[in-house]
C-alpha cells in the first residue's frame, strides 16, 4: 500500500545521483581516464537501495517484496532482455563482417558533410517503424560506431545523435509503448495524439537537422573499408521486418540468426564461434542489465513510500501559483510532473503510467483536450528519458561506444530542442486546445 506523500522518500534517488555523477565528475576533474567507470553504477546504487529499505515503514519482509516486485516489473525485464539481444546482435554482426559491410555502404551513399543529419533521420525512421528506441539503438549502434570511427567523428556526439533520432520515433510511433500508454491514460485516439505531437516534434526535428549541418564532418570522403556488401543484407531485413510491425524481440532474434547465417555462407563463420559471440554479447551488457534491474526496484520503493505522490502534489501547487491561464497551468503541470517522475524512475513508459491519472485530472481542471495532455505526457517523458545519464538509452550507447553515459546524455540535442519548442508553444498557447473541441474516448 502506498504511503502518504513524502519528500523523504526521494532521498535514496538523491544519494544515488550524488554517488554516480559526483564520483564521475570528481575523477574527470582529476584527469583520470574513464572517470565514470571508476565507480561501477550497479555498486553506486546499492547504498541508495539500502537507504530506501531503511526508510520504508513496511515490515522488513514486505520491504524486500516491494523491492523485488520492482526488479521483476514487466517493463524492466523487457528492457533487460532487449539489452541481451542487442549485445548478441552487435557482437555477431561485427564478427561476421556485417558491420564493416554497412559502414562501407553507408560511406558510399551518405555524403560526408551530411553524415550526422543522415544518421539522425535514419534513426528517426527506424524508431518510428519499430516503435522502440532501444531496438533502434541496438540495431544501428554497431553501424554508426563504424561510420564514426571511419569518418573520425566525435563518438559522444554521434551517440547523442542516434539517441536523438531514436527518441523522435519512440515519441511518435503508433506501436510505441509510450504512445499506447499516453493515449489510454488520457482517453484519446492514437491518430489525434499523433497529429498534436507532430506540431511540436517536426519543428524540433527541423531545428536539430539544421544544427547538425553546422558540424564539419569533412568534405573529403573517409577511407572506405573493404567488405563484402552481401553481409549488409541482414540489416535491411531487420528494417523491413520493423516496418512490418514485427515485435522487437523477433526482429533482434532474426537479426542474430541472419547475421550468423550470412557469415557462415560467405566467410566460413563457425557454429562454435557463433555460440561464443552470442555469450560475449550477453556479457558486454552486464553492467546496464544489473543497473536497470536495481533501478526498477529502487523506483518501486520510492513510489510505495510516497515519493511520486509528493512530486505530483508539489507540481500542482507550484503551477497553480505561477500561471493564471488555466490551460497553461495544466500544460506546465503535466510537463513538470512527467519530467520529475521520469527523473525518479528512469523509464518513460512507467512514467506515463504513473503520471497518467494525475495528468488527466490536471487536463480536466484546465480544460485541456485529451490529445494535448497525451501529447505532452509522451513528449516530456521522452525528453527526460533521452537526456538522463542513467536512462536505458544513454547506458546502452555508453556500453556500445565505450563512453560514459553522461557524455552521451549531454549530446542528445534533439531532446533539449524538443523541450524548448514544446515550452515555447505552451507559453504562446499555440498547441493548446480546449476539451470541447474533441470528444473524449
Amino acid at each position: 500500500m502506498t504511503q502518504p506523500a513524502s519528500a523523504k522518500a526521494l532521498l535514496p534517488l538523491g544519494l544515488f545521483l550524488t554517488l554516480f555523477l559526483g564520483t564521475g565528475i570528481y575523477f574527470q576533474q582529476a584527469g583520470v581516464d574513464y572517470a565514470f567507470y571508476q565507480l561501477a553504477s550497479p555498486v553506486a546504487i546499492l547504498p541508495a537501495i539500502i537507504l530506501g529499505v531503511l526508510l520504508s515503514k513496511q515490515a522488513f519482509e514486505q520491504r524486500i517484496d516491494t523491492f523485488v516486485a520492482g526488479v521483476g516489473e514487466r517493463n524492466i525485464v523487457t528492457m533487460c532482455m532487449i539489452y541481451l539481444l542487442a549485445g548478441a546482435f552487435s557482437t555477431v554482426a561485427a564478427a561476421t563482417g556485417g558491420v564493416d559491410a554497412m559502414v562501407a555502404l553507408g560511406l558510399n551513399i551518405i555524403p560526408p558533410q551530411f553524415l550526422l543529419p543522415g544518421l539522425f533521420i535514419i534513426a528517426a525512421v527506424v524508431s518510428t517503424a519499430m516503435g522502440t528506441s532501444m531496438g533502434t539503438l541496438a540495431a544501428l549502434a554497431p553501424v554508426a560506431l563504424g561510420l564514426g570511427e571511419a569518418a573520425e567523428i566525435d563518438l559522444a556526439l554521434l551517440a547523442g545523435v542516434l539517441v536523438s533520432g531514436a527518441m523522435f520515433g519512440d515519441n511518435l510511433s503508433f506501436i510505441s509503448d509510450t504512445t499506447i500508454a499516453a493515449t489510454r491514460t488520457q482517453g484519446c485516439e492514437m491518430s489525434d495524439k499523433f497529429k498534436a505531437n507532430l506540431k511540436i516534434s517536426l519543428p524540433a526535428a527541423a531545428i536539430t537537422i539544421i544544427w547538425l549541418l553546422t558540424y564539419d564532418t569533412g568534405a573529403v570522403p573517409p577511407k572506405i573499408p573493404e567488405a563484402n556488401l552481401w553481409l549488409s543484407l541482414p540489416y535491411f531485413f531487420i528494417i523491413v521486418l520493423a516496418v512490418m510491425g514485427l515485435n522487437v524481440f523477433a526482429v533482434l532474434t532474426l537479426g542474430i540468426i541472419l547475421a550468423a547465417a550470412f557469415g557462415m555462407f560467405t566467410v566460413g563463420y563457425e557454429w562454435v564461434a557463433f555460440s561464443k559471440d552470442v555469450y560475449e554479447g550477453f556479457t558486454s551488457m552486464q553492467e546496464i542489465f544489473l543497473l536497470s534491474l536495481l533501478i526498477g526496484g529502487l523506483s518501486t520503493l520510492i513510489r510505495q513510500q510516497g515519493g511520486l505522490k509528493f512530486l505530483a502534489n508539489t507540481v500542482s501547487a507550484v503551477t497553480g501559483r505561477l500561471f493564471k491561464h488555466k490551460q497553461q497551468r495544466a500544460a506546465f503541470g503535466i510537463a513538470a510532473l512527467t519530467g520529475l517522475t521520469n527523473f525518479a524512475v528512469a523509464n518513460n513508459t512507467v512514467t506515463i503510467l504513473l503520471s497518467g491519472e494525475v495528468s488527466k485530472r490536471l487536463a480536466e481542471e484546465g480544460n485541456l483536450a485529451p490529445r494535448q495532455s497525451a501529447s505532452l505526457l509522451d513528449i516530456f517523458a521522452c525528453v527526460v528519458q533521452g537526456a538522463l545519464p542513467y536512462g536505458a538509452q544513454a547506458l546502452l550507447m555508453g556500453a556500445s561506444f565505450g563512453l560514459s553515459p553522461l557524455e552521451v546524455s549531454v549530446h542528445t540535442g534533439y531532446c533539449f530542442i524538443l523541450a524548448g519548442v514544446a515550452i515555447a508553444m505552451i507559453v504562446w498557447r499555440r498547441p493548446l486546445e480546449a476539451r470541447t473541441s474533441e470528444a473524449v474516448a
